[in-house]
């Protein structure tokens, strides 16, 4: 599945339910631009997985929400919960195993451990 833009209106419905990654860029950012096929690439396969980009020009909302400092920031996303967010690029490799490590969670352990912490 190829990469689709999300925005303000959009994002929570997108990342709400499965898997998501969501990568944060800009048109005028140089690292983006590198590392936007290789999200591409990845994205092809895994169609169970919602792989988002959010211009932060256009959706200055979601930049301020989740703090984006430094583009490209890539986030991880299962069932609504924040799993992983870290600025700069992630090679082929490394975006797979983001998405195994994401598969291989017991959400329920996640949510009570996220619960505990607030």
């Amino acid at each position: 599945m190829a990469a689709q833009e999300l925005t303000t209106t959009t994002f929570d419905e997108k990342t709400s339910d499965g898997i998501a990654l969501v990568d944060f860029w800009a048109d005028w950012c140089g690292p983006c631009h590198r590392f936007a096929p290789i999200f591409e690439e990845v994205s092809s396969r895994h169609e169970d997985v919602v792989f988002g980009k959010v211009d932060v020009d256009a959706n200055q909302e979601l930049q301020a929400r989740f703090g984006i400092q430094s583009i490209p920031t890539l986030m991880v996303i299962r069932d609504g919960v924040i799993l992983y967010q870290q600025p700069g690029g992630v090679p082929a490799q490394g975006l797979e195993s983001l998405i195994e490590q994401a598969r291989a969670l017991d959400m329920d352990e996640v949510r009570k451990t996220v619960e505990a912490a607030s």
